[in-house]
């Protein structure tokens, strides 16, 4: 059986049960004290003025009046004054902690008011005492009750803070995956294009070839639906667990580089990759980095110089990898390298820039077009990338 915490009605009456029960004892020790012995209708008013305090989070303002017009006949029928102290210094407590200064300040004076009233009607010979006292517990209350306050608005405003910095941490990995939704779509549907094509073109003349193209897009547009339902999964998942409960499989890396140019070939631009060093794990978002800007820079070959021969080199160093990927096409031409810059040369710049890397995208001297991606593979040079222009 679960047991939820107490509402807060529920705590302030066990509060005020409690100082009804406290205030009681102690008012039968109003005869030793030299003032006369609690009746009825004594009680009664004690009781009035300490139980309206289970009401204080609702209508603090009207249990301060309440319990302070209890107090003031109480007071005013000669009996002990001590006995109902302690529900109006809580009301004026909770005042303080929801209500702003001008209405603290005159509920406070209220309270030293009765006060000093109590010494009046009990004649007492330390006025001096009764007011410093009086004085003494209204600040104390006024200040515990102003911090308290403050706390609650500065928890409020804290929250508020950590929700819109929650909201644009959102937008900004939205945006991210809306990258990453442009980058397999595009890539995918350009060889998708380009073996439909080839399939129409050759469907009577040589079966076999089309045959051939009909399954490269067959394998292709499975793979680009596998890679949208891991993004959407992470979206939709934090512990990127599958349905069944077994681990989603992971994102592409540098691993699947040969994958990627063998699609590449499909699709009719020859591609050769190198690499260079001895291949090691990296961190999955450096390597998802490189992967994503191969991924472009072959599609822009598949757009734009599809009779062009392409190389992919990766290179292994030290503390950083490099990838590039070159082709011997025309160079630039107006529909390769937008004006704007494009969405895919934006994002290859933005992923280098978010982890630590430096790119260069443009034309060779000697034809073509380059793009080359530095990425460290030490946290410690992370995070102080650049980009330039070939």
């Amino acid at each position: 059986m679960r047991l939820w915490p107490p509402r807060p009605f529920a705590v302030d009456t066990l509060i005020a049960l409690a100082m009804v029960c406290v205030a009681v004892l102690l008012g039968q020790e109003s005869v030793t004290q030299g003032w006369p012995e609690l009746d009825g209708p004594a009680y009664a008013l004690v009781v009035c003025a300490h139980l309206p305090v289970a009401f204080r989070g609702r209508a603090p303002l009207v249990v301060f009046g309440a319990v302070q017009a209890a107090s003031v006949v109480y007071i005013t029928a000669g009996y002990w004054p001590v006995v109902c102290t302690f529900g109006p210094m809580l009301a004026l407590y909770t005042v303080a902690s929801v209500r702003q200064a001008r209405t603290t300040a005159l509920c406070a004076g209220l309270l030293v008011a009765v006060w000093v009233y109590a010494g009046f009607v009990s004649e007492s010979d330390a006025m001096a005492s009764v007011v410093a006292q009086a004085l003494l517990f209204s600040a104390v209350l006024w200040r515990f009750g102003y911090l308290a306050r403050r706390s609650a608005e500065l928890a409020r405003e804290l929250r508020a803070e950590q929700a819109e910095r929650a909201r644009r941490e959102v937008a900004e990995e939205r945006g991210r995956m809306a990258r990453e939704l442009h980058d397999v779509v595009a890539h995918h549907m350009s060889v998708i294009s380009v073996q439909a094509g080839l399939a129409r073109f050759v469907f009577d003349s040589d079966p076999a070839t089309a045959r051939g193209a009909l399954g490269t897009i067959a394998d292709t547009s499975a793979e680009a639906l596998d890679e949208l339902r891991r993004m959407l999964q992470v979206l939709r998942e934090e512990d990127l667990r599958d349905t069944d409960g077994t681990p989603a499989a992971p994102m592409p890396g540098l691993a699947r580089l040969g994958d990627l140019v063998e699609r590449v070939r499909a699709g009719g631009v020859p591609v050769e990759l190198r690499v260079e060093g001895t291949p090691r794990p990296l961190a999955p978002g450096v390597e998802l980095c490189a992967y994503r800007v191969v991924q472009e820079a072959l599609t822009n070959i598949l757009k734009h110089a599809r009779h062009a021969r392409a190389t992919v080199e990766l290179h292994y160093r030290a503390h950083h990898v490099t990838v590039g990927v070159t082709d011997d096409g025309e160079g630039v031409i107006p529909d390769r390298v937008p004006a704007g810059g494009g969405h895919g040369l934006i994002g290859m710049r933005e992923r280098a820039k978010l982890y630590g890397g430096t790119i260069s995208i443009g034309p060779r001297s000697e034809g073509g077009f380059a793009v080359r991606l530095t990425l460290p593979t030490s946290a410690r040079t992370a995070g102080r990338g650049d980009e330039t222009t070939a």
